[in-house]
């Protein structure tokens, strides 16, 4: 079992840029692909990016490629995005989650989930 925290939310100004983080604990981080994903209120859970178990692989939504930059610090055990040129509609709540899945592109192929953190985009 993994346990993950998010951190690095908050109210931002659109066109500003802020980072979040998805510490690690518990069984070895760089076994698993990690993804962040995002949901907004009355809205489906979205995959927002995700990486492989090394680092090596991306992959992003097309909402937020070109803007968000999804990265991980294996040594440290965490997992990082950082988000760019910010618009209201990427106000939601962002998850980090873990998987086990050689290519996890849903929600269900993720295993374990942190909490949250909310991200309000807004002047």
């Amino acid at each position: 079992q993994v346990q993950l925290a998010e951190s690095g939310g908050g109210l931002v100004q659109p066109g500003n840029s802020v980072r979040l983080s998805c510490a690690a604990s518990g069984r070895t981080f760089s076994g698993y692909n990690m993804g962040w994903f995002r949901q907004a209120p009355g809205k489906e859970r979205l995959l927002v990016a995700r990486i492989s178990a090394s680092g090596r692989m991306t992959v992003y939504a097309d909402f937020v490629r070109g803007r968000f930059t999804i990265s991980r610090d294996n040594a440290k055990n965490t997992l990082y995005l950082q988000m760019n040129s910010l618009k209201p509609e990427d106000t939601a709540v962002y998850y980090c989650a873990s998987s086990t899945r050689s290519s996890p592109t849903t929600h269900s192929d993720y295993e374990y989930w942190g909490q949250g953190t909310q991200v309000t985009v807004s002047s």
